[in-house]
């Protein structure tokens, strides 16, 4: 059975993966992010990305630990 994927509303159109992380509290902080990041412990869209400057735009998904996110970004006009 897996989690439910939680939306996580950002201001901008795009938003880097560390920040993402921190945002949706699947960190406690940026050198928590990186270390995740670094091992190879996050997946971009079902895919591991070891880059923490990645860029995500809306509907982009992150799993950590199990538990999943969902960019949503403001329309985009």
């Amino acid at each position: 059975m897996s989690n439910p994927i939680e939306d996580v509303p950002i201001r901008d159109t795009m938003i880097r993966l560390g920040q993402l992380l921190k945002l949706a509290n699947l960190v406690e902080d940026g050198v928590e992010a990186a270390e995740l990041i670094k091992n190879g412990l996050v997946k971009v869209n079902g895919e591991i990305d070891d880059r923490r400057g990645r860029q995500l735009h809306n509907g982009d998904t992150v799993t950590v630990n199990g538990q999943s996110v969902r960019v949503v970004a403001p329309n985009a006009d």
